[in-house]
Formats: structure tokens, sequence, C-alpha cells
């Protein structure tokens, strides 16, 4: 099967929205500072794109959790590949994540990062794709809604690929 990429929100709208994620979350911390958590791989690009538009004192630290593998959808299944370096006890705390699809993933870090005691804890996702929800999750900070489609870009892939496009696409597939 051959696959090609359409583009659903252009690099240009992409980076508008991050300036005013960044703007909003610097004036909801002012004063404070905060502490980025990545959720990599696909959080990578967004984070460090939204970390430049956030004003307020920040710290990063970065964990890789999978539940999708070389799969389109989740498999419900998570696991911690890589956790923290650093405490966070006391500190607010920041969920920076690509996408927030069946939710599984969120819920379950949410859970986990907040029995280690942070100040505050919240979540920011560039993506939110609310109808395949299957766990409950609270994000404060969105992007974009998208609908159910499978997306690419801006750090998501397929099969690894396509985290270098600077847009978000959708994967279609044909047959060759």
């Amino acid at each position: 099967m051959k696959e090609h990429v359409r583009v659903l929100i252009s690099e240009e709208e992409v980076d508008r929205r991050i300036a005013i994620l960044g703007e909003q979350i610097s004036r909801e911390y002012s004063g404070k500072q905060i502490h980025l958590i990545c959720v990599l791989k696909g959080g990578v690009f967004f984070m460090c794109e939204l970390a430049k538009h956030i004003t307020v004192p920040l710290t990063m630290d970065f964990m890789s959790v999978s539940s999708y593998g070389d799969a389109t959808s989740s498999s419900g299944r998570v696991r911690i590949v890589k956790d923290l370096d650093h405490t966070i006890e006391g500190k607010d705390v920041l969920i920076v994540e690509d996408i927030v699809d069946s939710g599984n993933t969120l819920h379950y870090l949410a859970d986990m990062l907040g029995s280690r005691k942070p100040a505050s804890l919240r979540i920011c996702t560039l993506l939110d794709k609310p109808s395949r929800r299957e766990a409950e999750v609270e994000v404060q900070y969105s992007g974009f809604e998208i609908p159910d489609a499978f997306v690419v870009g801006y750090g998501l892939d397929y099969k690894q690929l396509y985290r270098n496009l600077p847009y978000i696409g959708v994967v279609e597939f044909e047959e060759e």
C-alpha cells in the first residue's frame, strides 16, 4: 500500500496558534516558574516552538511513553520507555503532548505524575481528537481540535516518517 500526505493545517496556522498558546501560558503562569515535560518523540517539535513563546522562567524534562508502536491506532497499553531525570515535587508542571487521541496515554501519565506531588499539573497539546476519547483527560491548553484522521507532521509520525513536516497532514493510503 502506498501513502501520501494531504495538508490539514498549514505551517503558518500552526506557527500562529503556538504563539497564541505561549502568550496564554505566560499570562496564566505570570510570576511563577514552569516545568515543561515533553512526551517524546512526537512532542519535541511542539515543545521547542512553544518554549520560544513562553516568557516566564522555565525548565524542561522529557519522558518517552509508548502505546502505538508502528500501528496507526493506540494499542491501549501504556509503557514508560524513559522516565523523568528530575523530581517534579513542588513544581508547576505542564505536560506537553503532540496529540490527545484515545486519552489512555495521558490519563495514565497524568495519574502517575500527579502522584509525584507537583504544585500543579496541567496538559498542553498541539492536537486534540475528542471523537476518539476513551479515557477522561482534562486538557487546559489545546492548539487545534481535529477530526478522526491519521495525522503526521510537526513531530507526529507514521512508522517514524513525516515527523519533520512543518505542517499537520493527513496520511491517505491507496492501493498500488
